[in-house]
């Protein structure tokens, strides 16, 4: 029930046909490869990379866990990469479900070779482990994880089994853009409204019930309940009471306990009940899929929602590719009276977010050295940036920037599948912040370039408002707490702890829209039956595990 880790980057548009898997040749690692000989040092196949041949072509597969779309096949940068490291990708997006997916690689052990991290998956030891290969054949990730070493570690083991994509920086951060959780409102409408700020949410839902009132076609409140991004509807508790994201749990004190019975919880979901009975929650919310979903917010039709922006983002770039920026959106950080803001957060690393090598990869020690090349900052320019000259330019102080023409090709999603890899790259190691030239890791984190970058219609919202950017309308990110985000401490397939958080979802995921849909005068009776059963879990076990992570998280990440 979390946005992991900002993922940003890594949900690619919907609506794209995954290619098949060819796995064929994937052996197990306990099996010799008819190209190599066993390497003792990383339990798998020994390879001609492993020998000194890093340029021997290569063709790896992978599985992403969310919807994106497939670069084409003369991609610039895949050819590039291609070209210096032999390697090619068959690369394959998820399409349905997610958990149904998972659980078919399971049952028949038909893994790709590098695969998106997963809990599912690490309990299912569908991974090898990392540090080894890591210490034996890539210096420069083992420098870029350096400071997190511990942190990337599964909590059960000590191994380390995926890769995290985001959270590790270096140098100075940036973020104009936001990416994180708010309650988000159309730049059209507030233009409309005369430019107001929301701060509560008898405000917010005034600004969306006055503007449907004149323009009747429009969806007022969209959510999302679908799969595990079931984030939208069952977050929202937390940050309104002035708690960051930690999942399931809000933590005081050092102390985590879930708020899906909690008082915090009823209000907002009270609140979601009435605006219901106003015509202004989207009927179909609670029954529609993530492509269906973004489809909505792509519709320009959608006024409002509460999400985290990297979830829907991919909605906003077909308004933006459209030309509707009218139509896309400004996150607010509505409080409850007396809450202290906590919607922004540093960034704390994904643990178990990102890239893992499979245990029926057919070559291990070319994918760690292929990562490990791509960390370098000659490379992370070429991913992040684009090519020098190309797809940007360096002015006479060394600053990078784009030209108006490059602006726009990149804005484009046509543009983006033959240039960039986005959807891969969003699970890959990368750096955050600027590099050593003091150049941001990435265009849309250079303050000059991302405010050059703007059309005319956003500068215009941020004069009114005041802002330079979109992240000024939150405060800044405090300091996170050494054990943040709690969501990602595991818990283990089956255990006590585990089957209680899965059955709680299991009741919000059912008795939430119920709830809501109901009539105002039912609204008391199903949130009692639902808090009733919630009592009746073994909350305490899941409680209790999260509270032993924490404590474990303080003890072994402190600075000693």
């Amino acid at each position: 029930m979390h946005k992991t880790a900002k993922r940003s980057a890594a949900a690619a548009a919907a609506g794209v046909l995954a290619l098949t898997l060819a796995l064929t040749g994937c052996g197990s690692s306990n099996n010799t490869s008819n190209t190599g000989t066993k390497d003792t040092a990383t339990g798998g196949n020994a390879s001609p990379a492993a020998a000194g041949d890093d340029t021997a072509p290569v063709t790896f597969s992978v599985f992403m866990n969310g919807p994106g779309q497939q670069p084409t096949p003369d991609n610039k940068i895949l050819k590039l990469i291609k070209d210096e490291t032999g390697i090619t990708f068959n690369q394959e997006f998820l399409v349905g479900d997610l958990q149904q997916k998972l659980g078919v690689m399971i049952a028949g052990g038909d893994y790709p070779d590098i695969l998106s991290g997963d809990d599912k998956l690490i309990n299912a030891k569908a991974y090898i482990p990392l540090e080894d290969l890591i210490e034996k054949y890539a210096p420069n990730l083992k420098k870029h994880y350096g400071a997190v070493w511990n942190q990337i570690k599964d909590e059960s083991d000590g191994h380390i089994y995926v890769l995290p994509s985001y959270g590790v920086y270096q140098g100075k951060i940036t973020e104009p853009t936001y990416q994180g959780p708010g309650f988000w409102l159309q730049k059209g409408v507030l233009e409309e409204m005369g430019y107001p700020t929301p701060k509560t949410l008898d405000e917010y839902f005034d600004i969306i019930a006055k503007y449907k009132e004149k323009h009747p076609d429009m969806i007022g409140f969209e959510s999302l309940n679908f799969d595990w991004r079931v984030f939208p509807l069952q977050n929202p508790p937390e940050h309104l009471s002035g708690h960051p994201n930690d999942g399931a749990v809000i933590v005081d004190n050092n102390v985590a306990q879930i708020f899906a019975d909690k008082d915090i919880s009823k209000t907002y979901y009270k609140k979601l009940n009435e605006i219901n009975a106003q015509g202004l929650m989207d009927k179909e919310a609670f029954v529609q899929n993530y492509d269906q979903y973004l489809a909505k917010v792509a519709s320009g039709k959608v006024i409002g929602m509460f999400d985290q922006h990297w979830n829907f983002q991919d909605g906003e770039k077909s308004l933006i590719s459209q030309g509707k920026l009218e139509n896309t959106y400004i996150g607010f950080p509505l409080l409850y009276p007396g809450a202290e803001e906590w919607y922004r957060d540093r960034g704390a690393v994904g643990t178990n977010r990102g890239f893992g090598i499979s245990i029926n990869a057919k070559d291990p020690v070319r994918i760690i050295k292929f990562w490990d090349k791509m960390i370098t900052e000659d490379w992370q320019k070429t991913l992040q940036w684009g090519v020098k000259g190309e797809d940007y330019e360096v002015n006479a102080d060394g600053s990078f920037y784009r030209t108006p023409e490059q602006r726009a090709n990149a804005d484009q999603t046509s543009w983006q599948v033959a240039n960039k890899i986005s959807g891969m790259f969003g699970y890959m190691p990368k750096i955050q912040g600027t590099y050593s030239d003091g150049n941001a890791a990435d265009a849309g984190t250079q303050p000059q370039e991302f405010f050059d970058s703007l059309k005319p219609y956003d500068q215009k919202i941020l004069k009114a408002y005041n802002k330079k950017s979109w992240s000024e309308f939150f405060k800044e990110p405090k300091e996170n707490n050494i054990y943040f985000p709690a969501y990602s401490i595991v818990l283990k397939d089956g255990s006590p702890a585990q089957l209680a958080q899965s059955k709680l979802n299991d009741l919000m995921i059912k008795y939430l829209p119920k709830a809501i849909m109901a009539s105002p005068a039912e609204f008391d009776g199903v949130w009692q039956d639902y808090v009733d059963r919630i009592h009746k879990l073994d909350i305490k076990a899941y409680e209790d595990r999260m509270n032993e992570g924490i404590q474990q998280r303080i003890e072994k990440w402190s600075v000693k």
